[in-house]
């Protein structure tokens, strides 16, 4: 029974991501910031889905030194997206569509694009 609950969640959590995605699409000029979480870390990169890759990414790893350990995960997160845009301007990116997967736009995905917008990225 447990089993066939977590299948049933994982459709579920599967089609939010398809509903979200099937809205946003990233070019060159204005690429797609995609948003993953796992419970432990936060992941946010810039994709250019015209041309299928990776523009500029950054990760809690790299944060982590920076930001202290005893700082919560919302911050990191916040940082994570001052980082990102910090990268993006210097490769010329200065606007970007925000894709939230299939998370709600709350917490540590919210804490990234503030974190995004405040650092001069417009989203």
């Amino acid at each position: 029974m447990i089993k066939t609950m977590k299948k049933n969640l994982n459709k579920i959590r599967i089609r939010r991501a398809d509903r979200t995605r099937a809205k946003i699409s990233g070019t060159a000029e204005k690429p797609r910031l995609s948003v993953f979480r796992s419970n432990r870390y936060v992941y946010a990169q810039l994709i250019d889905d015209k041309k299928g890759h990776t523009m500029v990414g950054v990760s809690t790893f790299e944060i982590r030194k920076s930001a202290g350990k005893d700082s919560t995960k919302t911050v990191q997160a916040e940082r994570i997206g001052e980082e990102l845009a910090k990268k993006a301007l210097a490769a010329g990116v200065k606007q970007a569509v925000f894709d939230r997967g299939s998370y709600k736009y709350h917490g540590r995905v919210k804490a990234v694009a503030e974190g995004a917008k405040k650092s001069g990225l417009k989203i």
